[in-house]
């Protein structure tokens, strides 16, 4: 997109805002949707995808073109801040309030609503078992499962073989599903 490269250039040479807000504008809802699938949090998606643009915008000077593309480039940052989310304290700490707070009061149960919500929890059961995995392997679920890239894509952007991102993936799953086992178990 030749818009976009100039966008980038105005905001490098310049510090161009308008290019900044541009450049965000196009991106905003594909990256806010991308957020939003992991966290199935409105609000906490839209300060992460905030923070994603700021981080963007702080170290756009290091991007060059020459590695990965500019979409590749930003999915690489939304990946990694929102493993980072998931690693912190403040996620634990509003994980087990939730819970808490959950106990406390009695939902009404339409059927639909059940449905939704049983959804959102085993994908925050999920999620959860995906956060306690190592950095490489999360990236690589998060860019498939919620970037929806192909492996061969996500090769490229990690720097990886084909085979290497496949197998991590499918060893990613495995131990996924056991764990989701064991933790309906209990």
């Amino acid at each position: 997109m030749e818009s976009e490269k100039q966008w980038i250039m105005q905001i490098k040479k310049q510090s161009n805002k308008a290019a900044a807000g541009k450049l965000v504008s196009s991106y905003y809802k594909e990256i806010y949707s991308y957020v939003y699938k992991q966290t199935m949090d409105k609000e906490q998606s839209m300060d992460l995808t905030q923070e994603i643009f700021i981080s963007m915008l702080q170290s756009i000077h290091y991007f060059d073109g020459k590695r990965a593309s500019f979409r590749t480039w930003l999915y690489r940052i939304a990946t990694n801040r929102v493993i980072d989310y998931y690693r912190s304290r403040a996620y634990r700490y509003r994980r087990s309030t939730e819970r808490i707070e959950e106990e406390r009061y009695v939902i009404p149960e339409p059927e639909d609503f059940t449905i939704r919500v049983e959804n959102r929890e085993e994908v925050m059961n999920i999620m959860q078992v995906v956060s306690e995995l190592e950095p490489g392997s999360q990236s690589i679920f998060r860019l498939k499962i919620f970037g929806e890239y192909t492996f061969l894509e996500i090769a490229d952007m990690l720097l990886l073989p084909e085979s290497t991102v496949k197998s991590k993936y499918y060893t990613m799953i495995r131990k996924i599903k056991k764990q989701l086992e064991v933790n309906s178990d209990v």
